[in-house]
């Protein structure tokens, strides 16, 4: 093979030779469903833009991100390099502090937080720490995930139990559906609905975020490219709002 997989290989055994489909390219399959992010991602970016409008432009920051992700899981599934590797992880942990940072609820903050831009400042110093950190020890980048990902979701359950809203519960239902069969597929070296997942889970956490924060935009969970239909692309329609109101 190709010296460029030895440069650099990452310490974690990714079973090369049982991937090996071409010169150029690893793993072939990850690397073509790692365009499903630069599909979705821009979809994500149009049909958020309403709500971003309204709440808080930082937003799209969530979705650029994803682009990220993206681009660095086709680096690292055509080389399995060990820059690869980090970048994935970078970007994947650096989507979840900017959600982390914008959505989670001001009512859950630690005592000694005051407002949300305060919040977002840790939030940050920690990332910036553990991004740091990612490239002196790269398990600090999987411990920071962890934490983060397991504490959205300790936070998300709390605040479902009070959600009475049909639409919301078919969402979380259908989040954590996709989840569950994202995490089996990415157990067997198949990826392609992580993006799909994400597009759920994060709409339905904007969704209790903007329940919360601008109830008077009158917020309301709709589906492209047809609300009626069984499975689609949720997003967040302002229907109190109808200078940012998106008509898809």
């Amino acid at each position: 093979m190709s010296g460029v997989f030895a440069y650099e290989s990452s310490e974690v055994d990714w079973c090369e030779d049982n991937y090996k489909h071409s010169e150029n390219v690893v793993e072939y399959f990850n690397t073509m469903s790692s365009f499903v992010f630069f599909v979705v991602s821009p979809i994500m970016l149009y049909l958020f833009h309403p709500y971003a409008r309204e709440r808080n432009l930082a937003v799209h920051l969530v979705w650029f991100m994803m682009i990220f992700v993206g681009l660095f899981s086709v680096y690292f599934h055509m080389t399995l390099s060990y820059v690869g590797q980090l970048l994935d992880e970078i970007s994947i942990l650096w989507v979840l502090a900017i959600g982390y940072a914008l959505w989670f609820p001001r009512r859950h903050f630690p005592f000694f937080v005051k407002d949300r831009s305060s919040f977002s400042r840790m939030v940050l110093v920690i990332t910036v720490v553990t991004t740091l950190s990612s490239f002196i020890k790269p398990t600090a980048n999987a411990y920071a995930l962890n934490c983060f990902a397991i504490h959205i979701l300790y936070s998300l359950g709390l605040q479902m139990r009070s959600c009475t809203d049909r639409r919301a519960v078919r969402v979380a239902q259908v989040s954590v559906g996709l989840w569950v069969l994202a995490i089996a597929c990415w157990v067997s070296d198949r990826h392609i609905l992580i993006v799909v997942a994400t597009a759920y889970g994060s709409t339905l956490i904007a969704f209790l975020d903007a329940s919360y924060e601008i109830p008077h935009s009158l917020p309301n969970l709709q589906y492209w490219p047809r609300d009626n239909w069984v499975l689609g692309l949720p997003y967040i329609a302002l229907q109190g709002s109808p200078k940012t109101h998106k008509r898809c």
